[in-house]
């Protein structure tokens, strides 16, 4: 038996979802696996690294199209694959028929968050109803996820979790963060880190607004905005408006290589994510969030789809109101003065997360899903 995934987001991109189906790869047979992927720069060298072959599509970007489902079948029968596996389900999941009748005895389908809105639009939420019916399984990244997305499916379709993992032995408390903060002439501060692109929906500007609080009760506190992104420029005038731009830091965007550090190197995480354009933009998940956690941090997340579950409200952290910069200075003030309770919170996160939120873990669900 041997898997076929299809996929529009894998490496050298970077990105949660990129980073959720490569590692998901290695939980899998290597000499049972094959990748058929969207072309990108810089993908000739990261592909021939690979232990498993991948296939570029001569487009940026996989379509449900016949030529594309062609391309899917001869890559299945090269390979003799038998197992497919969806990256990310809507749209790719459309050839799921197609792929079925070429000899597909398992078909799982992944959701992650965009699928969300496609669960409440007509038409597209028909569409989302014929890839479950044509898969084995839907997968789903949180319970908020899965509460969405089975409103579109038909009761014939099977849902299971299937969320990404934390590598623990990345990020672990003291894997860099001294450095970094030396680096960035932070010694001795109290620092509060972001850990994302600078986007509208993961709250950076919350942060801002909340930061003239934060420093009436802790001077020398500095916030610090690990990424980049188009809500740079935005951001830095805001800390300018509210008169704290002495105590906000910008990073610029970091490789994924090099996040761990960035997250060492804070005492408290923090990633007001909020849902926008009317309930269309949520967090899926949050997989930074956990990440933060398997470092130690103590973490405050966003109220937004499903990022309640990366955190265990009062015992790893707190879930706050992302619109209410009053409530998250409270939180951050709170955890910036009792460092004992910080650390508490950081360490059942560590807990948490080397328990129930492993990679191995998901591998076991995975194989389980595709029968391997």
């Amino acid at each position: 038996m041997t898997v076929l995934v299809v996929t529009n987001d894998f490496p050298p991109r970077q990105g949660g979802i990129e980073t959720f189906v490569r590692s998901l790869c290695d939980e899998l047979p290597a000499d049972r696996l094959v990748v058929l992927a969207a072309r990108m720069p810089g993908d000739t060298q990261y592909d021939a690294e690979l232990p498993f072959p991948v296939v570029r599509d001569r487009t940026t970007m996989l379509l449900p199209t016949a030529r594309v489902t062609r391309s899917a079948i001869d890559v299945m029968r090269r390979h003799n694959a038998d197992r497919v596996l969806f990256g990310a389900a809507a749209p790719l999941g459309l050839m799921g028929p197609a792929l079925r009748k070429a000899g597909a005895k398992r078909i799982v389908a992944m959701t992650h968050g965009h699928e969300t809105w496609w669960a409440g639009v007509p038409g597209p939420r028909q569409a989302l109803r014929r890839i479950g019916d044509a898969a084995d399984t839907v997968t789903t990244v949180s319970t908020w996820c899965e509460q969405q997305i089975a409103k579109a499916l038909s009761e014939k379709a099977t849902i299971r979790r299937l969320t990404p993992g934390v590598d623990t032995t990345r990020f672990y408390p003291g894997c860099g963060g001294e450095q970094v903060r030396k680096g960035l002439g932070l010694e001795g501060v109290p620092v509060v880190a972001c850990v994302s692109r600078l986007v509208a929906r993961k709250g950076q500007d919350t942060l801002i607004r909340a930061w003239p609080r934060v420093l009436a009760e802790v001077p020398n506190a500095v916030l610090l905005l690990v990424g980049g992104g188009p809500q740079r420029e935005q951001l830095t005038r805001l800390a300018e408006t509210m008169g704290v731009a002495h105590a906000v830091r910008f990073t610029g965007a970091v490789p994924w290589a090099e996040i761990p550090p960035y997250v060492d190197a804070a005492d408290v995480f923090a990633m007001p994510c909020r849902t926008r354009r009317f309930g269309l933009e949520p967090e899926a998940l949050g997989i930074v969030t956990l990440e933060a956690a398997a470092t130690g941090k103590p973490v405050l997340v966003g109220d937004s789809g499903g990022a309640p579950d990366t955190v265990r409200h009062g015992e790893t952290g707190y879930l706050v109101d992302p619109y209410n910069p009053v409530a998250v200075a409270v939180r951050l003030v709170s955890l910036l003065t009792d460092p004992a309770r910080a650390r508490a919170m950081g360490a059942a996160g560590r807990d948490w997360v080397a328990d129930e939120w492993t990679w191995q873990q998901s591998g076991v669900t995975l194989r389980d899903l595709l029968d391997v």
